[in-house]
């Protein structure tokens, strides 16, 4: 505490902390101001009932809980820079743009997602709002009322994008994330209050068992954050002058989890894609779309074909993640350019096949373990007859990574003004 206490006793720093805490408490503001029209109970029941629409619950930073102005939060931006990122293996003006350009170049992209965010936000407001009317959550407005609630929910998304930023330009922790986490935390009290509530001495086992498995998954969940394997990589020693440069040795980290929290917001954005073009569909050709609505609810009403394709679509979206974000062609290339190369590997196309064949072996630990965090869920309410939404393994692999880098920024911060590290 003594240590955390100093982050006060820096005037700079401490005017970010308190920054970023009252940009949070905005965003806690605007996730509280609901729609016009809510049925608060059906709410409930619908958000409750619904694995996957809980899950979303947590990427809107609590918002959707009571459908409120920031009900979608950073999702649509989320998407986009999804969207985005699958561009660059499309177009190579994007990759070039993405990869080489440097930090301006980044900016650039970084700026047509948040302008494709926009139209994303309004699609997805809008088949939002057809699903809850169907589920009788929200009467039915005329159109400027729909109009003006989709207007509405898409500026709470953009002004919660907004603040995001505004908490990166602190450099204290990553704006995104921390809406993100803020959500989750504004949670447990709730969470922890209904398991009072509904305790009876009969649930004791279930209740151990469940503290057991939360223990277990934190620690679970930081061994996979932190978890690296380390290439070493040598550097041929070179004579300009009469100065001699290289010669010395280092490694490659390749991350375990390398992907991040990225894989499991693909395969959530896949599941709620057909739901969401069943409203879609149903405002257009009411027949077909509520066709497709019936056939999607029903299949993913059942917790097995449900967990099968979230396991199957988080460990398939790890291996494409992984490979946009580490090319071993360009990796290779690169270490070659620089005169580096792997101990007893060829450099060229050698060292690249060396890579992929490394990666490849990293990955599927990380893959499978995602898809455990992300089916956990389904396997802690089959076990011990505990509703896990709220405390989900993905809820904790977000919390874990978000306060992880949290504190690895503010150790920076804190060695750059001569304190003593944070860890």
């Amino acid at each position: 505490m003594q240590k955390l206490l100093q982050i006060f006793t820096i005037k700079d720093l401490r005017n970010k902390v308190l920054t970023v805490i009252g940009l949070l408490l905005a965003f806690r503001v605007l996730a509280s101001v609901p729609i016009p029209g809510v049925d608060a109970v059906r709410l409930s029941q619908f958000l409750g009932s619904s694995q996957l629409f809980g899950f979303l619950n947590l990427f809107s930073g609590g918002g959707l809980s009571n459908l409120s102005l920031a009900m979608l939060a950073v999702g649509p931006y989320i998407t986009s820079t999804i969207i985005m990122q699958l561009l660059t293996i499309i177009f190579p003006k994007f990759k070039q743009l993405y990869y080489e350009e440097g930090a301006r170049g980044q900016a650039k992209f970084n700026q047509y997602s948040r302008i494709l965010a926009v139209p994303l936000a309004i699609l997805q407001a809008f088949g939002f709002l057809n699903l809850l009317i169907s589920q009788q959550v929200i009467s039915r407005p005329d159109f400027l009322g729909m109009a003006t609630n989709v207007l509405a929910i898409t500026a709470g998304s953009m002004l919660s994008l907004w603040f995001g930023e505004l908490i990166s330009e602190q450099k204290i922790g990553n704006g995104i994330s921390l809406i993100i986490l803020a959500g989750i935390v504004s949670s447990i009290p709730s969470a922890i209050r209904m398991a009072f509530v509904s305790y009876t001495p009969g649930m004791l086992a279930a209740y151990i068992a469940y503290a057991l498995i939360f223990a277990v998954v934190i620690m679970a969940v930081v061994y996979l954050n932190e978890g690296e394997r380390k290439i070493p990589i040598a550097y041929a020693r070179r004579i300009r002058g009469n100065k001699m440069y290289g010669g010395a040795t280092s490694y490659l980290p390749l991350k375990v989890n390398q992907a991040g929290m990225i894989p499991l917001i693909f395969a959530i954005s896949v599941l709620l894609f057909p739901q969401i073009f069943a409203q879609i569909m149903t405002a257009i050709y009411p027949a077909a779309g509520m066709a497709i609505n019936s056939f999607v609810t029903n299949m993913m009403a059942n917790q097995l074909i449900y967990g099968v394709l979230y396991f199957t679509l988080v460990v398939a979206f790890t291996f494409f993640y992984s490979a946009i974000t580490f090319n071993p062609d360009e990796v290779a290339k690169n270490l070659q350019r620089g005169g580096g190369f792997v101990m007893g590997i060829r450099p060229g196309e050698a060292t690249s096949t060396f890579f992929r064949r490394i990666l490849n072996r990293v990955n599927l630990s990380g893959a499978v373990f995602l898809g455990l965090i992300a089916v956990l869920p389904i396997i802690v309410q089959k076990f011990t007859g505990l509703s896990a939404i709220q405390m989900s393994g993905t809820a904790l692999l977000i919390t874990v990574a978000v306060v992880l880098e949290t504190m690895r920024q503010l150790n920076s911060q804190m060695t750059m003004r001569g304190y003593e590290s944070l860890s």
